[in-house]
């Protein structure tokens, strides 16, 4: 939840700056307007990616370094630990707002449920007992995870639910210059209790980027960061568009995960494909 009375916070703003290069005069949008617009273009791409699911194969591995003790030839490296997630992914409207949705129907080619629109039909059925049935559904779905380190926030859209008016003023939003013609615009969370926790409840603040087409405030690649003293997660996330949704999806999802007191990382590279989008039908009889 925002606490009350918290306003957006901008670190620097200006109104108009203008950038020579070769002879070229090039008038730059203010930081506070760039943050509007993102926010803006954030609203609008939930309604628009609202009950499209879309298909993701997501790898993850569990990488051990060999002990520099042994030495070459005199121990075994150990042997990986590695799984594919095929899964349904959406984003839904809940009464707290849009929330993302994933549903494991294979890990390493072996089925783990029967190959049907199980979320589908649950939102369309948009009931409150829907919405607890989904909240299991990702809990389930969170056990195939590799690694020692639980979590649900290997989501490729959380990173946006930061610019969104309920989360928006919990954050400093500052300029990081350009690249090409993308604005990146650095974020950092001051509000607390965090927007993440750990398990043992402790907060986990989070800073990161945005890379943000300047005109339409359309989000195009985010990095996010999350770390305290006992464990550090790195998420990036990258958008393209996409003909048959008809808007920007997420297409790559690349992440790294370690615990302060052991020597593994977990990462995991997710894609996106085959967006469709939910079809109700309805029909109308008049009674005499």
């Amino acid at each position: 939840m925002t606490p009350p009375g918290l306003r957006v916070s901008v670190a620097r703003s200006w109104a108009v700056v203008l950038a020579v290069s070769a002879g070229s005069v090039q008038a730059q949008v203010d930081l506070e307007t760039v943050v509007a617009r993102a926010s803006a273009y954030v609203e609008s791409f939930q309604r628009d990616f609202g009950l499209v699911v879309a298909e993701e194969r997501y790898e993850q591995e569990v990488r051990t370094p060999t002990s520099p003790l042994l030495g070459p030839g005199r121990g075994p490296a150990p042997t990986p630990v590695r799984a594919v997630l095929r899964s349904d992914f959406l984003l839904v409207r809940t009464p707290q707002g849009w929330m993302p949705f994933r549903d494991v129907f294979e890990r390493s080619g072996s089925p783990v449920r029967d190959r049907e629109d199980r979320l589908a039909a649950l939102f369309l059925n948009n009931s409150r007992s829907a919405l607890e049935q989904a909240r299991q559904i990702m809990e389930e779905s969170a056990r195939y995870n590799v690694g020692n380190i639980n979590r649900n926030i290997n989501l490729p859209t959380l990173a946006l639910d930061f610019l969104t008016p309920a989360h928006r003023p919990r954050f400093d939003f500052t300029d990081a210059g350009r690249e090409g013609s993308e604005r990146i615009l650095e974020f950092a969370e001051r509000g607390r209790p965090t927007y993440i926790r750990t398990t043992a409840d402790r907060d986990l603040p989070v800073t990161g980027r945005y890379w943000v087409d300047e005109a339409t405030g359309r989000i195009q690649r985010t990095e996010m960061h999350a770390s305290d003293p006992a464990v550090e997660a790195h998420i990036i996330v990258t958008y393209q568009a996409d003909e048959g949704a008809g808007i920007w999806v997420p297409a790559r999802m690349e992440e790294r995960y370690l615990r302060r007191d052991d020597r593994s990382e977990i990462r995991g590279v997710a894609t996106y494909s085959n967006f469709r989008r939910f079809r109700v039908t309805t029909t109308e009889e008049l009674a005499p």
